[in-house]
């Protein structure tokens, strides 16, 4: 099956398989039945497919071309890709009570907030980030419909959870978790509230590094073309 009829049922088929599972009721059973790290692997494993589908049926709709496309064009994806995969290393349970995918939030300190620093939300800045880069290597419909509307989820969902922390923590104690760092990436750094604590995690640079290798060899593969740039 393909066409415009397959990208939608991936688009449903990736948005219920995000939502159902989040559900209070669904997400307590799961967890009874699978353990709080089976829920996250089994969670983690049906997204990551749900994904590549989402993709693969991208590629598969009518090409409508809305800009000629240019060797420049997929240099963008391969320059933005380790900074995504770095977000994700040194944003995934980290300490961070500030936005989703935090662990071990107790011990999160406003005063050096790590990489919610950087930015409060790494994993949704890492998700713009990849679907901008991607949406300008492939200028045509179906590709801009499907990153266009990551992007867009991703940094509307910054907003988003900002708020609902400030309902939820009450304003003065998200302001005073929040004093030291930023929405926008380095919107904090620029503004001197924050400074790095020191060199990075040796252990989250390598997985971050590790994750970017993995998903270039991976990219042919499971995507079914080449990431490189022309040169290569």
């Amino acid at each position: 099956m393909g066409g415009w009829g397959e990208l939608l049922l991936a688009f449903a088929a990736f948005l219920a398989s995000h939502a159902v599972p989040a559900r209070p009721a669904v997400k307590a059973r799961l967890k009874t039945a699978l353990g709080r790290r089976g829920y996250l692997v089994v969670y983690i494993l049906i997204s990551l497919a749900m994904l590549t589908w989402l993709i693969v049926a991208a590629g598969r709709a009518p090409h409508v071309p809305l800009a000629p496309v240019a060797g420049w064009q997929a240099w963008v994806p391969n320059l933005a890709m380790p900074i995504v995969c770095l977000l994700i290393a040194f944003g995934a349970a980290t300490p961070n009570p500030l936005s989703f995918g935090g662990r071990r939030n107790d011990r999160f300190t406003p005063a050096a907030p790590g990489i919610a620093g950087l930015t409060r939300h790494p994993l949704l800045w890492a998700l713009a980030l990849w679907s901008g880069a991607h949406a300008v290597a492939n200028p045509d419909l179906a590709h801009v419909l499907l990153f266009g509307g990551f992007a867009g989820f991703a940094i509307f969902g910054t907003r988003v959870i900002d708020r609902r922390n400030q309902r939820l923590m009450g304003r003065p104690a998200w302001q005073r978790a929040a004093a030291h760092t930023s929405n926008l990436p380095f919107g904090a750094l620029v503004a001197g509230r924050w400074r790095p604590g020191g060199p990075p995690p040796l252990g989250r640079l390598a997985l971050g590094l590790g994750l970017w290798v993995l998903l270039l060899l991976g990219h042919r593969p499971v995507i079914g073309v080449s990431p490189l740039p022309p040169l290569f």
